[in-house]
């Protein structure tokens, strides 16, 4: 695939450390040799830009890939996905957000990354107005926290003219996604405010999916309760981090479902 590379900070940089200049981004070792390549140690976010062919504008999506905040689990939740989204014509931007243990900086990096991609939609060649996320895991998390902030105000401003732009996406995927509520409960994590504003959600887990499918329940329950349209596709079995291409579990064909959503709720 053609790609570009993207930073999205300027000379600001909220949430930046010292000691982040003594860090080196890295592959993670992989014991399992699962053929999955995982970065971590990131500290200078990028966009990683794969255009849609055909003519423009397109739609676009930003997405997120997982790693419970400690790695991006980036070939098979970010690149994989990156070709699935230009199969069905689609631009994909995916970002490698800083980690390990950088949760309110990856937040202003899905924010920026947002209002980067809008403030530069004609170059490009996207639909401004079309633009949603798709995240898995740590990265589902990370996509409802700029499609349900309970802040409207997600970093320090820069001053930027970029920073005008809107950060909430006009759609969201949460693919098996974590974080997103109290499983006991059903209660919205703090950092949410789910209301008749929130895009609509694709939302897609498997019941022994160990960080809890109540995850997905009561996000959509709670998105039905604010009026919000949403779909929502329950599987017995898959576990967790299946990314597109893994077989085995029916969950796993759940791009034939999402690609018909996309083609129903954005293409119209």
């Amino acid at each position: 695939m053609e790609r570009t590379v993207h930073k999205i900070w300027g000379k600001i940089k909220p949430f930046t450390r010292e000691e982040d200049k003594n860090i080196i981004e890295h592959l993670k070792d992989n014991p399992d040799k699962d053929g999955i390549d995982r970065f971590t140690d990131v500290t200078e976010p990028e966009l990683h830009f794969f255009p849609a062919s055909g003519a423009e504008p397109h739609p676009a999506v930003l997405v997120f890939p997982g790693g419970g905040y400690s790695h991006l689990a980036w070939s098979h939740e970010g690149l994989d996905i990156a070709s699935f989204l230009n199969l069905q014509g689609f631009s994909a931007f995916v970002l490698k957000y800083r980690c390990p243990g950088r949760r309110e900086a990856a937040h202003a990096d899905a924010a920026r990354s947002m209002r980067f991609i809008r403030f530069h939609a004609e170059r490009f060649g996207i639909d401004p107005e079309k633009v949603g996320v798709i995240g898995f895991s740590a990265g589902g998390h990370l996509a409802a926290t700029i499609s349900a902030p309970a802040s409207p105000v997600p970093y320090p401003e820069t001053g930027e003219e970029m920073d005008k732009e809107n950060f909430k996406p006009d759609f969201s995927l949460l693919i098996y996604p974590a974080y997103l509520v109290d499983v006991n409960t059903g209660v919205p994590a703090p950092e949410f405010k789910i209301d008749s504003s929130t895009p609509p959600a694709f939302l897609l887990q498997a019941e022994d999916d160990f960080v809890g499918v109540e995850n997905t329940l009561y996000w959509y329950l709670n998105l039905k309760k604010a009026g919000v349209k949403a779909e929502m596709h329950l599987y017995a079995e898959g576990r967790h981090g299946y990314g597109l291409l893994q077989k085995g579990f029916p969950v796993c064909s759940w791009g034939t479902l999402a690609a018909k959503w996309l083609e129903k709720y954005v293409r119209d």
